[in-house]
Formats: C-alpha cells, sequence, structure tokens
C-alpha cells in the first residue's frame, strides 16, 4: 500500500471513475467516484485511494482513522523489532604495551558480547609507516586475546595512515538441552 501521508480519500478523490474494493475486501469493479463515495458515506466508512498508479485507481472502502492506526501501530512493531548494529571502534599504535594490549582486547570482548561489530585501528605516525608489519602483529595479538569470540568479516589492510579489521560478534552458539542428573536418595540416618 501507498504511504500513509500520500493516500487521498474522500472529497480528495478527483478522478472520474475508480476501482472498487468494498469494506468485506472483495472487488466491486469500475465505478464512478461519486457512486463509490455514495457507497463509503452509506457505509459510514471513508473512501480511501491505496493504488493512486494504476488505471483507473484502485480504492477501498475501510475506517480510515482505525487503517491509519494499524499502520502506525505495525511501523512501531517493525522498530521494535531491528536489531540496529553499532561498529565500535578501537586505536592503537604499533608501539603498545601487553598490559594496554590486554586492557583494549577487554573492551573489544565487551563490544563483541553487546553485540557490536569492532573496528580494530592501528594508527602509524612518521617512521612507523616503514614498518606495517608490527602493527599488523599487534592486530593478529588482538585475535589471539578474543579468540572464538568473532567473525573476522575485513582482515587487516592498510587505509592510508591507518591499519584496520573489522570483526563481528560470533553467533550465539545454541544451547543444548540440559541432561536430568540422577537424583541423589538420602540414606536413612542411624543413631
Amino acid at each position: 500500500m501507498a504511504d500513509n501521508k500520500n493516500l487521498r480519500i474522500n472529497d480528495q478523490i478527483r478522478v472520474r471513475e475508480v476501482r472498487l474494493i468494498d469494506d468485506q475486501g472483495e472487488q466491486q469493479g469500475v465505478l464512478a467516484t461519486v457512486d463509490a463515495l455514495r457507497m463509503a458515506r452509506d457505509l459510514g466508512l471513508d473512501l480511501v485511494e491505496i493504488a493512486p498508479q494504476s488505471v483507473p485507481p484502485v480504492c477501498k472502502i475501510l475506517d480510515y482513522g482505525k487503517f491509519k492506526f494499524e499502520q502506525e501501530k505495525k511501523f512501531k512493531d517493525n522498530r521494535k523489532n531491528q536489531k540496529i548494529v553499532k561498529i565500535k571502534e578501537i586505536r592503537m599504535q604499533p608501539k603498545i604495551d601487553d598490559h594496554d594490549l590486554d586492557f583494549k582486547s577487554k573492551h573489544v570482548r565487551e563490544f563483541l558480547d553487546e553485540g557490536n561489530k569492532v573496528k580494530v585501528t592501528i594508527r602509524f605516525r612518521g617512521r612507523e609507516l616503514a614498518h606495517t608489519e608490527i602493527g599488523e602483529d599487534v592486530l593478529k595479538s588482538v585475535l589471539g586475546r578474543v579468540e572464538g569470540m568473532y567473525v573476522l568479516e575485513r582482515p587487516p589492510t592498510m587505509e592510508g595512515r591507518f591499519m584496520s579489521m573489522i570483526l563481528s560478534p560470533k553467533g550465539s552458539p545454541a544451547k543444548k538441552p540440559e541432561g536430568t542428573r540422577p537424583v541423589q536418595k538420602a540414606e536413612p540416618e542411624t543413631n
């Protein structure tokens, strides 16, 4: 159906004839617009143009207020069910200490646990650009520290003075059904 804002209703429909669908959802054929409007008013409903691009335009007899409410409700439900994936970025330099690398890797793990993608970037300055393999080793070290939690979406690549890779969270593994544990019988107390 057309967007709610572009729908024409009742007297806004200015064409000579329309293809009519009644309030029960059945086709009534091609009718004069005034006759279709009269039918809608007799039922206490609205005539709504739902397919203006067809020849003649398709109109339906319905309660416009209720229709608009249902469309908005459907739109809100669709937005509520959307999962918005954010890309978080972690920046480092090739001369990073082990402790700092552990700290940054912990953040990468947290972002992946939250379901976000992570862009890990190494920034090269000055002469560091001559030794990009050091930056690649740092990125591989990060991958080793978050092993099993990611899918490598984009491997390490150079972009000007930056080398980066993108990790996306690994799909949550299916939970295995828990087996029933044998019930231990209490031993009778002997006094």
